[in-house]
């Protein structure tokens, strides 16, 4: 799928053979690091999702042709570095990414708590703010970062009704309307 400047997007990936793409701790960070360092000039981000073979990220595109690159380098320069590390071989990637473009309220709404939800659910996480490799807990702590949280924070109203908003489980009928996950 094409992305477009001035679009939200919902973009994601899994490992090839829906294999594992963070091996260790330091997977992790090194992702988001090249992710804020070829990608988020590009771009807003909204929140993130690391999962053990597949990651979540929600963004509005700033220069599609600048992204578009970035992106690429992005997958590049990680694919390369985890294969040389692990001394592994082939696409640690399930082809190109997906995006899915945030058309409307529900979905914006729905993907960002989808998202956050995504290690609870998957039984990673009692709760959203013990895990590690997600954008919730920098929402609750307030610290620097790249997301822009005063746009998420607004749309709920808040800090306290976005982690309300939390709360609330999302069903299988919400989320297949837009995830073809």
């Amino acid at each position: 799928m094409k992305v477009y400047s001035d679009t939200y997007y919902h973009i994601y990936n899994r490992g090839n053979n829906k294999n594992l793409i963070f091996f260790e701790d330091d997977n992790y960070i090194f992702f988001l690091n090249q992710f804020k360092k070829h990608v988020a000039p590009f771009c807003q981000v909204y929140l993130y999702c690391l999962m053990p073979n597949h990651f979540h990220f929600f963004i509005k595109v700033s220069d599609e042709t600048l992204f578009e690159k970035g992106i690429k380098n992005f997958f590049i320069s990680y694919s390369k570095a985890i294969n040389r590390r692990y001394n592994r071989v082939g696409s640690l990637f399930q082809g190109r990414y997906k995006a899915s473009e945030i058309k409307s309220d529900d979905y914006y709404t729905t993907i960002i708590m989808y998202i956050h939800q995504n290690p609870v659910v998957a039984g990673l996480a009692i709760n959203m703010e013990d895990y590690k490799y997600s954008s919730y807990k920098a929402y609750l702590s307030g610290k620097e970062s790249i997301l822009n949280r005063q746009e998420v924070l607004e749309w709920f109203g808040g800090l306290e009704s976005f982690v309300d908003h939390h709360k609330m489980a999302l069903n299988e009928i919400e989320i297949s309307k837009f995830l073809k996950v």
